[in-house]
């Protein structure tokens, strides 16, 4: 795989940014760190010119929502109140904070922190969390951030690794639903998605979903950008798919007939009708919520295009969406390639693929390969 080549002028944006981020040792030119931050781990990947990407420095640790949770469950069982401040982020810490409330302790955010349990602030209060710009008396500070750049820049240190000259990150962003369900609201940015086409060719360009600025609903993917320095990002969803496709064999099948992705994370099973390279559907659900035999119900009937979206929110998921006009030369997209986390539910159900052996890293290539397509490289 090559490093991706940038626009130029991206280049000197994005390197100007991490530059001043980390303030450490000189960045290394060509050198990008790749971050795929999922429910369950963050998944880590710091690109090394002149070496196989197989020799990559790689790290695979807790999600930082965990750490967040983590240190909730400690100050509730001291007994004291929290302030959470610092930035939107991923809301796995959710269940500690209801927790901590149910033990009768009191809990307040600032109003960005906030963000990060609901875009609703009348639904952050109705959680039992008071609202407040600076830290009560006696309460103690809890710091929400998806990326800190000192942590980042103290382990490569650690570790003898250069600086990245840049820094690119996925996370799953459900959007901004003040008004709304945070799921249905994502799904219709899936939709959106199908049904545009940014290049003016069939099908939807997943490489589209690399942003350099995120849609204004993509609260969570602009503060992420905001903390790495300036530099693109994506929904993990995206990064899945791109990571599949980075593989040759997935995209020399997909040249001749339709494949299916499905990546079955932690949290979230989002699966994909690929042909050429172009994404033609995507059905998204809770892992939690299924079963081996469900999943294989709705991915069967998905890879059809006969799975109603009603039927996929009925049974608590996210939904199933299909672009117009799907080509006949995908031939059901009976063939699938299966990744992520919780893969063994579907083990002689599809082939299991990991980017340069991998799995846990497919994120992060396809955050790579994804540069690539748009670059050229």
């Amino acid at each position: 795989m090559n490093i991706p080549n940038l626009h130029p002028a991206q280049q000197a944006r994005t390197t100007s940014a991490s530059t001043q981020a980390a303030t450490g040792a000189a960045p290394a030119p060509g050198s990008i760190l790749c971050l795929d931050i999922g429910s369950g781990t963050q998944d880590v990947l710091l690109t090394m010119p002149g070496l196989n990407p197989e020799n990559w420095p790689r790290f695979v640790l807790p999600t930082p929502a965990r750490r967040v949770a983590r240190r909730i469950a400690e100050l509730t069982a001291e007994g004291r109140h929290i302030w959470l401040h610092g930035e939107n982020m991923g809301g796995g810490f959710f269940g500690a904070a209801k927790a901590h409330v149910a033990a009768g302790l009191r809990m307040a955010a600032h109003p960005e922190a906030a963000l990060a349990l609901h875009d609703n602030p009348e639904r952050v209060r109705a959680l039992g969390v008071d609202i407040a710009e600076s830290c009560p008396a006696g309460f103690a500070p809890v710091r929400l951030s998806d990326y800190e750049p000192g942590f980042w820049r103290a382990l490569l240190d650690t570790c003898g690794l250069p600086q990245p000259h840049l820094v690119v990150a996925a996370a799953q962003d459900h959007g901004h639903h003040p008004q709304g369900s945070n799921t249905v609201g994502r799904f219709e940015l899936w939709r959106d998605f199908l049904n545009s086409s940014s290049d003016g060719q069939p099908g939807a360009n997943p490489a589209s979903l690399i942003y350099d600025v995120p849609p204004a609903q993509f609260t969570r993917l602009i503060t992420l950008q905001r903390a790495i320095g300036g530099g693109p990002v994506a929904d993990t969803g995206a990064a899945a798919v791109l990571g599949a496709l980075a593989l040759p064999e997935v995209q020399a099948r997909s040249a001749r007939e339709g494949v299916l992705v499905v990546n079955a994370g932690n949290s979230h099973t989002i699966a994909f009708l690929v042909f050429r390279q172009r994404v033609w559907g995507v059905y998204e659900h809770h892992t939690g919520m299924l079963t081996t035999e469900s999943l294989l119900h709705d991915l069967n009937e998905f890879r059809l295009c006969w799975l109603p979206d009603e039927q996929v929110r009925a049974a608590g998921g996210h939904g199933s969406a299909f672009a117009p006009d799907i080509p006949p030369e995908t031939e059901g997209f009976r063939p699938a390639f299966v990744l992520g986390p919780r893969r063994e539910m579907l083990r002689g159900h599809g082939q299991f693929i990991a980017p340069h052996g991998d799995m846990m890293l497919a994120g992060c290539h396809g955050l790579l390969h994804g540069l690539s397509l748009r670059g050229g490289a």
